[in-house]
């Protein structure tokens, strides 16, 4: 039976899907030409181009950005729709619960202040500029051919996407639980970043605004780990792109203290219980490695105990 590695391999040496004014080149199995390399990397190029016209096209003017170099290109969109994505699931969200449904999830007494809430928007907004250099940084890594990313779910089949997709979600969530757990287990890491992030160790201080409140080394570390997936996993080029950005999205809902009970989610209750215990409950999006390692409090028995 071939193993994930060989696989890969193969399917990374089929001939790609290449634009109209070029053609395969037959080469041996398990190697591509010069030609047939360079013209699959200009598949990544294309993609990202493709999201420069969706956010930079749209918003700015075509003298504004495209005389920029790439990385700068890459940069500036990932800025834009970074800081667009955060404000706009921050209010929508805030809106949703805290005036649409006041006192329906979250009680009167455990509202954030408005002050509390610029705070985390200012912390958020002078780290952003830091965070977008990650994912810029992994785009340049792609299109370069350093990682094991490819452009098109055919390139492997669908169910080569499904099992590749579980083994980069489990690799994150493993290198997120750690990291996160390190930057409390290190005290000099816990002092000058992590701390800055746990000043909101409250019900009333949290709110979807305090998702991306991080040192801004701090809120890269612990994404990192969707980088070094890339170099260990065969990757969806699009799929990591999109789960980068959902990373603003769910760390607002962690922080809305809204518990959804779906198990095994780590959703707000649990994360509620981390910043509240420092030392409860540091995984991502499920609640399996703290199971695991030892580290997980479930705010059902928290509930039951209060009773």
């Amino acid at each position: 039976m071939k193993t994930l590695d060989s696989l890969a391999n193969s399917a990374l040496s089929r001939p790609p899907s290449l634009p109209q004014n070029h053609s395969a080149i037959p080469s041996p199995p398990g190697e591509l030409t010069a030609m047939e390399r360079a013209d699959y990397l200009h598949n990544f190029v294309e993609e990202t181009d493709w999201y420069n016209d969706i956010v930079l096209t749209a918003l700015l003017p075509d003298w504004a950005w495209q005389p920029l170099p790439r990385p700068i290109r890459a940069w500036l969109r990932n800025y834009i729709g970074g800081t667009l994505l955060y404000f706009v699931s921050g209010f929508l969200w805030c809106f949703y619960i805290y005036y649409l449904k006041r006192n329906v999830y979250v009680p009167k007494d455990a509202i954030p202040s408005n002050h509390a809430m610029l705070l985390q928007i200012k912390v958020a907004m002078k780290a952003m500029p830091w965070y977008c250099a990650l994912p810029t940084l992994s785009e340049f890594m792609v299109e370069s051919g350093w990682t094991r990313c490819y452009s098109s779910v055919s390139e492997v089949g669908w169910p080569l996407y499904i099992i590749y997709l579980v083994i980069y979600l489990v690799t994150c969530e493993f290198g997120i639980y750690w990291m996160h757990r390190e930057l409390h287990d290190i005290k000099p890491l816990y002092k000058h970043l992590h701390a800055t992030h746990h000043i909101y160790n409250k019900q009333n201080t949290l709110s979807p605004f305090a998702g991306l409140a991080f040192h801004p080394l701090d809120g890269i570390l612990q994404a990192v780990p969707h980088v070094i997936c890339l170099f260990l996993v065969p990757t969806h080029f699009m799929t990591h792109i999109a789960l980068l950005f959902i990373e603003a999205v769910w760390t607002a809902n962690i922080h809305d203290c809204i518990h959804g009970k779906i198990w095994p989610v780590m959703g707000a209750g649990y994360h509620t219980i981390h910043h509240t215990t420092y030392r409860h409950n540091y995984g991502h999006y499920t609640i399996w490695m703290d199971w695991m390692f030892g580290t997980l409090r479930d705010p059902e028995e928290d509930v039951n105990k209060v009773k």
